[in-house]
């Protein structure tokens, strides 16, 4: 099951992504029926045809998509947003706070779903690390990605924006060290656990067998080319339990080598932006006052840090 999306993104069908060869996609639909398909707008939460455990849902804005393929190249393909949730799973905010963003920027938004239990019946982290036991999530968003621009391909999905807060922020931070290229711009959101640039300690506290784990590098001077929030409130000061909570929860659960949470996020999020710092790249640390761990505390600081890139782009 492990090498299952890695095959997936290297196979497809003629004419598509692996299982989109009876897709649909907007140059099939007449424009006026763009919206009864729902292909602009909300698309419905929908299975990754590659890894069906994965599912993702999409907001299109309906006057900013040109479906017409003879004019996308003078009009420019609309950016794409990549907003990954948080432990909890919740990707309501695509269907509310990311509309008006969604639709004034203008960009589209894709909000990939890793369900909890894919590693089995406690499992709440896998997707987190990027490589667990049974999932690779970063191949996983990638393919979803792929879908995507089968299907919409007035979207521009080589380069994506990306978001995460929480465990999304972890997933974000990680994926931004392995696909620096497939990024325009990105904002790591109070990751509680961090991997820092570190290669005396592996996959995922550093990063010295990234090359056994993921086949790839880390390359610094992509990545210290990107636009890079780092945003924690500065409130955001307890800790997930006590050391013997910890410890508990290690033994008891797992983690997908996930070390054990012994700092405030604004604590690691202050040292993730150090040793970036330290490795020659820059980045922006956000402290947002008054926020503590709570996502939708800091959303306007970080669509405020991705807007102006997200209107260049466009």
């Amino acid at each position: 099951m492990r090498f299952g999306l890695l095959l997936a993104s290297l196979l497809g069908f003629e004419g598509g992504p692996l299982g989109m060869d009876k897709a649909l996609t907007t140059p099939d639909v007449p424009a006026k029926f763009l919206e009864n398909v729902a292909f602009v707008g909300h698309f419905p939460l929908m299975a990754s045809q590659t890894d069906p455990r994965i599912s993702y849902a999409l907001y299109v804005p309906k006057s900013h998509y040109n479906p017409d393929p003879s004019t996308n190249s003078t009009l420019g393909k609309l950016p794409l947003l990549v907003y990954v949730h948080a432990t909890g799973r919740s990707i309501v905010a695509i269907y509310d706070e990311l509309v008006p963003f969604a639709d004034s920027t203008p960009c589209a938004i894709l909000a990939p779903l890793f369900p909890a239990g894919i590693d089995g019946p406690n499992d709440v982290d896998s997707y987190k690390s990027l490589s667990s036991s049974s999932l690779r999530s970063d191949l996983g968003l990638l393919s979803v990605i792929d879908q995507v621009a089968y299907r919409w391909p007035g979207l521009e999905t080589d380069k994506v924006f990306l978001m995460g807060f929480s465990g999304g922020g972890q997933f974000a931070q990680r994926f931004l060290y392995l696909y620096p290229e497939r990024l325009s711009a990105i904002s790591v959101g109070a990751p509680g656990i961090p991997t820092f640039l570190d290669e005396s300690k592996d996959w995922p506290e550093g990063i010295a067998d990234v090359k056994d784990v993921f086949n790839k590098t880390v390359d610094t001077n992509l990545i210290g080319g990107l636009p890079i929030q780092i945003i924690v409130g500065n409130k955001d000061t307890e800790l997930d339990g006590d050391e013997e909570f910890q410890e508990w929860k290690k033994e008891k659960l797992g983690g997908d080598g996930l070390p054990a949470m012994n700092e405030t996020r604004l604590e690691s999020a202050q040292k993730l932006h150090d040793s970036l710092t330290q490795a020659g790249i820059q980045s922006q640390l956000d402290i947002v006052d008054g926020v503590g761990h709570n996502e939708k505390g800091v959303r306007e600081t970080v669509l405020n840090f991705l807007k102006p890139w997200i209107q260049k782009a466009n």
